[in-house]
């Protein structure tokens, strides 16, 4: 049987929808308009065009502009992957071709799926597809992690969103977007207000994938309040980011919004063991989680004593990754977590615990006189309240001697017993 890659109409890799066109992985330079003259041949033979992919090729500009013709033909678009293919290009060819591109299918009225993922273009990128993204109302999933945005480009990619949003309240329409990835982008903190205020507006997310972007607790903070007013997310990656308590906090204060919530990766984000046993405590109104990643995040055996009184409610887990954490993997925290989700027959969905970290020295005696520290702070609020109250019974006794005084007083005059 000849596979469907091998014919003389689409020139598809192996698929049994005729709608599809992939050339994806075959690691093709195509840099002038010959080089792609076949496979726009075949772009073209293909009706009611649906899912191209292209991705795991290089492409140049002129490649490109003969692509976007093509394209440009095909309204019927509904996904398009274009991530990996501008491996070995320069950043201004990249520019370049990422415009002519995106221009050639921003007012396809069909266009739901636009993958740039794994695309070095930074910022220059972000300005390229600006267009398409403040005028295509019908995209759903956006993908744009590994690209390089920076800064300056996440900036870009929330005003292009915002202004599509603009529009669309002009027109009276709620936004189509539901998910967006956007991870390993070094996003960090000087874009987290940008996003975040798209993100508030737009309102319909049920995905979002931020993993790996240097944001820090101010950051992830502003973010998740921004987030928190999309009431169906689903899914959150925010792993390898910086929390500490007080993105943490912000964190638990965004769970009790978040009803269908069923993926939650904060993973190697320094939660901290205060900030983790927050979440961890909110944790009990997500019932819906069916992955929970809290591995390498200094929660400690108070953290993890808590999850486990948590765990009996999330009864829908698939996958518990606590690794990295501190306190014993055979000790009696762990025991209890263990415990607690034997009781849903889940005891199998815990991931190992081998790389557990253990408290320095230093750390240990730190906590230890924090905690003698607030034993006496505690002390201290206990003898300040009853010096308050003996003070305060005093001083009731003395107005009440003051008063019979004052009323004896009274008597006394009015008899003329003076």
């Amino acid at each position: 049987m000849t596979s469907p890659a091998t014919t003389t109409t689409t020139t598809t890799a192996p698929t049994s929808d005729s709608r599809i066109f992939s050339i994806e992985g075959r690691g093709l330079t195509l840099t002038t308009a010959e080089d792609i003259k076949e496979w726009i041949e075949a772009i073209h033979n293909v009706q009611d065009l649906e899912e191209i992919r292209l991705n795991g090729n290089t492409i140049g500009v002129e490649a490109a502009e003969a692509l976007a013709q093509v394209l440009n033909s095909k309204p019927t678009l509904r996904v398009v992957k274009l991530n990996d293919i501008f491996t070995g290009r320069l950043r201004e060819e990249v520019g370049r071709a990422t415009k002519v591109i995106c221009d050639a299918i921003k007012d396809h009225e069909n266009l739901e799926v636009l993958d740039l993922s794994d695309n070095a273009f930074g910022p220059t990128g972000a300005d390229a597809m600006y267009d398409l993204l403040a005028t295509n109302g019908s995209l759903k999933a956006l993908y744009l992690s590994n690209t390089g945005l920076g800064i300056q480009g996440g900036k870009t990619i929330a005003k292009a969103l915002m202004r599509r949003h603009e529009k669309n309240i002009k027109e009276g329409k709620s936004s189509n977007l539901r998910k967006i990835f956007i991870g390993r982008n070094r996003l960090e903190n000087g874009s987290s207000q940008e996003l975040s205020d798209v993100f508030a507006s737009i309102g319909t997310l049920t995905e979002v994938h931020m993993p790996q972007n240097g944001i820090r607790p101010e950051g992830i903070a502003i973010l998740v309040e921004g987030l928190a007013k999309s009431p169906g997310l689903e899914v959150l990656n925010l792993q390898d980011n910086t929390f500490t308590e007080s993105g943490s906090l912000a964190l638990a204060g965004a769970l009790s919004k978040w009803n269908n919530l069923r993926h939650l990766d904060v993973g190697d984000s320094l939660l901290g063991a205060r900030g983790g046993l927050r979440v961890i405590e909110t944790l009990r109104v997500s019932t819906k989680l069916s992955y929970l990643n809290l591995q390498y995040n200094e929660i400690e055996q108070d953290g993890a004593n808590k999850l486990a009184e948590v765990l009996p409610l999330l009864t829908k887990l698939e996958v518990l990754e606590l690794n990295g954490n501190r306190f014993e993997g055979d000790g009696e925290a762990a025991d209890n977590i263990r415990s607690a989700l034997a009781k849903n027959d889940l005891e199998h969905i815990l991931g190992s615990l081998s790389d557990m970290e253990e408290l320095t020295e230093d750390e240990e005696e730190e906590e230890e006189e924090e905690e003698e520290e607030s034993s006496k702070l505690n002390a201290q609020i206990v003898e300040t309240k009853k010096e308050r109250e003996v003070v305060l019974d005093k001083e009731a006794e003395a107005n009440v001697e003051k008063s019979v005084q004052g009323l004896i007083d009274q008597i006394t005059k009015s008899f003329g017993l003076n």
